[in-house]
């Protein structure tokens, strides 16, 4: 719905949707979510032939980024409006690719930016100044302590797991879902084990904490 939302406009100004990754590599969790959630973008701004920039700081998620955004105007019915150059690689350097979306937004002015995956210090600049050029903007990071940053800057957030939770519900992989379930049923289960403990504790049955001791 969110991204629907940006979608539209950009549409309706005649101006570009902005996506962005995050600022790590591949080999970290937040990174690989951030990478699936492009192609359903991808999607929509194929159907509204809206244009659509995914600034990428790493090689490997350079790569991944433009096979998802291509698959997305591909499932759209549309592959001759995949543009190459629509994603970018930028810099793995924290701040020169701050400095280069920023630059973006500014020359460029998408009227909507997409922020999924992981951030940093970053996190307050990018939204800010996306938030100056008028921009719907969407956020979502695991990285609990930039959440405020995003939540007072932006017009959608996801906070923390909802990230994982968005690229399983968009993308449909059941892989993505099936450990999605999973860690739903193992946070369950401890706190199934928690609740228990601490009645049994209560009554002075010692069983079950000397058990959990001596694993």
């Amino acid at each position: 719905g969110a991204s629907d939302d940006g979608v539209g406009r950009a549409t309706a100004l005649a101006r570009p949707v902005r996506y962005s990754p995050g600022v790590q590599a591949i080999d970290y969790t937040q990174t690989g979510a951030g990478l699936v959630i492009p192609e359903s973008v991808a999607r929509l701004t194929a159907r509204y032939e809206t244009p659509l920039l995914v600034p990428v700081s790493y090689p490997i998620p350079f790569t991944i980024a433009q096979e998802m955004v291509k698959s997305g105007y591909l499932h759209a019915g549309r592959p001759e409006a995949y543009d190459p150059d629509s994603v970018r690689f930028v810099s793995p350097e924290q701040f020169a690719y701050v400095a280069a979306i920023t630059g973006i937004m500014l020359r460029e002015r998408p009227a909507a930016h997409i922020f999924m995956g992981s951030f940093f210090g970053e996190s307050l600049l990018l939204a800010e100044t996306g938030f100056a050029t008028g921009a719907i903007q969407v956020a979502g990071t695991a990285n609990v302590h930039q959440l405020p940053f995003f939540v007072v800057a932006c017009d959608y957030t996801l906070i923390g797991e909802e990230l994982y939770a968005a690229s399983a519900y968009l993308s449909g992989d059941a892989k993505l879902i099936g450990s999605l379930k999973g860690a739903d049923l193992l946070k369950i289960t401890i706190v199934i084990v928690i609740v228990i403990g601490c009645a049994l504790e209560t009554f002075g049955i010692h069983g079950l904490t000397t058990w959990m001791q001596t694993q």
